[in-house]
């Protein structure tokens, strides 16, 4: 592979841009706009075609499939003139009919009201949610609507965008709407202080048992003695996840005195600094806190993170507060560890099960204070998210493309065709690479190389960006990410994302030779996946249809993308294959290829096992004890 000239990408506003003296190539309008090259304002028209590879790899299908792009005539142009029989018909202007299925600030309704048709029908049962949207050009709901598969279907095509008044979208198939060419928004900012305000609350209701005090007050009695409280003042709270209401929450709980630290990958340390944070990692902040508050998203990596493990970890007297989701605590656990003592106090507004069960035996614990899921709940938050979510709808029907958007624009067929190999190669190396990061490391800055031998504008690398961003960024997060709010939410992560093009003698039939990911400035779990440079760097290409990772740092390797990975770094000698190929046929977890790079022969090599399982802790403990293995680690895809 000679490279004969290197090129930066153009992405605004993360890199810089090409240089090239070619004219450019003639592009489809499609791509034009995706480039934001349009000299014009554009309208888009969504189709409801599928293809293939949105069938075929469900966890990338998050998409809008755009038909094509036209010059906007008017913003708000809802018609066009048709022939009939030969005929022109005369054109008529029609509003747009937007159907509001939970109560929904008058704000937001105003703002409806003044570009379309507002139907406001609360309570309506999947019936008749059905016979009415077949009219309905948008709908917006809350949590308590299910907008289910036969919602979209009973729509025939004409509902055009789904707003949700909220952040979570759980009660959206959002698979549907993908296939049905709907697209889905949500409203995510509004509701940052308000949720903080309310963090801060439980807090200081918990620390001095207002809530319990207040019930045996009313029940005639009068118990100073057994209501004592703990001061927050010079106490540590630890925040586990440093977002926007994270974030509010440690400004609000400096001004009380407190000593705040904090958790979260891919917060800047620099951010955390501004206001007097120190980032820490898990066991550290759970370690350490007096008081822990909540505020990360439910993920698969995140479910039930606080179990019974966790929580024989924290300080013993810990106090727990929880206003983001309440999946994130093993219930029984918290229970559990209130028993004992481990666990001083608990103050939830979230739970595993809303509303949870009335015999719960954590709600009628007499240690924890609770509240039905008001997190969101003041008059200014939920005008607030009325006119957020409605402005977001309003732009929709427009043709605009929101960055609130939670499914993503395609690109044309035949491009999303040729692409669809590398597509998947993209997100597996940034989840791939994130997952070297180690705990507590902020991840800053993000480096894509693309080898190819085709001249810039043969190649549109968005998509590819935006899936290698969804990588990096949703294993660890409840963000969403598409081809319209990748950039954007990197941004917001403070994540950049600089693109680079190295052109290599290969056959231009093939739009990508490789792609490689360079995080900078974090520490790694696995050494051997850090570069000469510093960084960690993976790189992967295509072969035979599929994605396969070719380097680990500085080691060459040969591995497919699929199942799951365990990386060793062993002396290269004979009879290492067959060790840890014992261990794992001895726990019935079935190897789907081993590969073993080096750099020189009976030194250091790099061994990549592809495993169909997951081994447990047991397993993975026992490669670690073979004693020429120096480091492993366990990668999902």
């Amino acid at each position: 592979m000679a490279s004969s000239s290197t090129k930066p990408i153009s992405t605004p506003p993360f890199t810089t841009t090409i240089s090239s003296s070619s004219q450019p190539s003639t592009r489809s309008s499609l791509l034009s706009f995706l480039r934001n090259t349009t000299p014009t304002p554009i309208s888009l028209k969504l189709s409801h075609s599928r293809n293939s590879f949105l069938n075929s790899h469900p966890s990338s299908s998050r998409s809008l499939s755009i038909k094509n792009a036209t010059k906007t005539i008017e913003s708000a142009e809802t018609s066009r003139v048709s022939k009939v029989g030969g005929q022109d018909a005369d054109s008529q202007e029609t509003k747009p009919t937007i159907l509001v299925s939970e109560k929904l600030g008058e704000a937001g309704l105003e703002l409806l009201r003044s570009f379309g048709d507002v139907d406001c029908s609360y309570d309506l049962s999947q019936e008749d949610l059905c016979k009415k949207i077949a009219s309905c050009d948008a709908l917006i709901v809350r949590s308590g609507t299910k907008v289910t598969r036969q919602v979209f279907e009973a729509a025939k095509g004409r509902l055009k965008v789904v707003g949700r008044a909220g952040v979570g979208i759980d009660n959206v198939d959002l698979q549907a709407a993908t296939e049905l060419g709907c697209l889905v928004v949500n409203a995510p900012t509004a509701n940052t202080v308000a949720a903080a305000e309310h963090g801060i609350a439980l807090l200081a209701a918990m620390a001095r048992n207002v809530a319990q005090a207040d019930a045996s007050m009313k029940a005639g009695k009068w118990q100073r003695n057994k209501y004592v409280g703990v001061s927050l003042v010079g106490k540590t709270l630890a925040v586990m996840g440093f977002g926007k209401v994270g974030s509010e929450v440690a400004r609000r709980a400096k001004g009380l005195g407190m000593q705040v630290i904090a958790h979260d990958p891919y917060a800047p340390a620099d951010r955390a600094r501004a206001i007097g944070v120190e980032l820490v990692s898990f066991d550290q902040a759970i370690s350490t806190a007096d008081f822990i508050s909540l505020h990360m998203p439910l993920t698969p990596s995140t479910e039930k993170v606080f179990n019974d493990d966790t929580f024989s970890k924290v300080k013993t007297g810990a106090r727990i507060i929880n206003v983001a989701r309440g999946g994130v605590i093993d219930e029984d656990a918290l229970v559990r560890a209130l028993d004992s003592g481990k666990v001083a106090q608990a103050a939830l507004d979230v739970f595993t099960e809303e509303p949870p069960p009335k015999d719960s035996k954590l709600v009628q614990h007499e240690r924890v204070t609770v509240t039905p899921h008001l997190g969101a709940s003041t008059k200014e938050a939920q005008e607030g998210v009325a006119i957020e979510i409605a402005e977001a709808v309003v732009g929709a029907l427009q043709g605009e493309l929101a960055a609130t958007a939670v499914n993503a624009p395609m690109v044309p067929a035949e491009v999303l065709s040729e692409l669809a190999p590398y597509v998947v190669l993209a997100e597996k190396l940034g989840r791939l690479a994130v997952q070297l990061v180690a705990g507590g490391s902020g991840i800053k800055s993000a480096k894509v190389v693309y080898r190819s031998s085709r001249d810039p504008d043969d190649l549109d690398t968005r998509l590819l960006r935006a899936m290698i961003t969804k990588g990096i960024i949703e294993p660890i997060s409840d963000s969403f990410i598409n081809l319209v709010n990748a950039d954007f939410t990197a941004k917001q992560k403070g994540l950049r994302i600089s693109e680079e093009r190295v052109v290599v003698d290969t056959s231009p039939e093939f739009p990508i030779h490789s792609i490689q990911v360079q995080l900078s400035d974090v520490d790694s779990k696995f050494g051997s996946g850090v570069s000469e440079g510093g960084d960690i760097s993976i790189e992967g290409r295509v072969k035979y249809g599929k994605p396969h990772l070719t380097r680990v740092g500085s080691f060459s390797v040969d591995v497919s993308l699929e199942g799951n990975l365990i990386l060793c770094r062993q002396v290269d000698q004979p009879g290492m294959i067959g060790q840890v190929g014992n261990i794992l046929g001895e726990q019935n977890v079935n190897v789907s290829f081993m590969s073993v790079g080096r750099t020189v022969q009976r030194r250091k090599a790099i061994m990549a096992i592809g495993v169909d399982e997951e081994p447990n802790q047991e397993t993975l403990k026992k490669i670690g004890e073979v004693q020429a293995i120096e480091e492993f680690v366990f990668l999902k895809l």
